[in-house]
């Protein structure tokens, strides 16, 4: 049976790879393929530089889905790494620089585990985990994408955008998952409480 460890046994090893593995699967075809679509059809409006932030929390959710599963100094930045690794290896647009992005969306995510310690998976952690991908990602996004050209208003702007995709989708939605996970795990230890009995 799958238990949270904040070890890296070989079970662990394996789970944060096939997240890594998913997540860069989804994040190639299914993500970039819609982001694509809506860039082009908001592209005209001037308003692109939006659809960016608005998709970016999508982005972000195998790093606090890899925290979940090994709650330990590292695991986002390694989760979130491998999903970056998998999206480029698999053509995605943004070639090398999507493996940069990946170190500085999972380490991003730290942030908000790092105050308990890693010790436990609450909303709080993960909110906090999700405004520290979009801070962090949106510092990078400054000096590398050209996020320095814009005024002050637009930037606040960009950044108020990028925190509340990140929050819902980075945040609320991987809580969300985890609380399903959790309910099966409950649900298999009881089974296993009442035949040992």
């Amino acid at each position: 049976m799958m238990t949270r460890s904040g070890h890296w046994h070989i079970q662990q090893i394996i789970l944060v790879t096939l997240i890594g593995i998913v997540c860069g699967v989804v994040y190639q075809y299914g993500v970039n393929s819609l982001y694509n679509v809506c860039k082009v059809l908001v592209g005209p409006t001037g308003l692109s530089p939006f659809v960016d932030n608005v998709f970016a929390g999508l982005w972000f959710i195998a790093a606090p889905l890899s925290i979940y599963f090994v709650p330990a100094i590292g695991s986002a930045t390694i989760g979130e790494t491998l999903a970056a690794l998998v999206e480029m290896f698999l053509g995605g647009q943004w070639g090398a620089l999507t493996l940069a992005y990946g170190i500085v969306q999972g380490a991003g995510n730290e942030f908000g585990f790092f105050p308990n310690n890693y010790k436990t998976f609450t909303w709080l952690s993960c909110i906090l985990g999700a405004i520290g991908a979009a801070v962090l990602s949106f510092i990078w996004d400054y000096f590398v994408s050209g996020y320095n050209h814009y005024g002050v208003v637009m930037l606040l702007l960009l950044l108020m955008t990028r925190i509340v995709s990140s929050i819902i989708l980075d945040g609320v939605l991987v809580k969300l998952i985890t609380l399903q996970f959790d309910s099966v795990w409950k649900k298999k230890q009881r089974l296993l409480s009442k035949n040992r009995t």
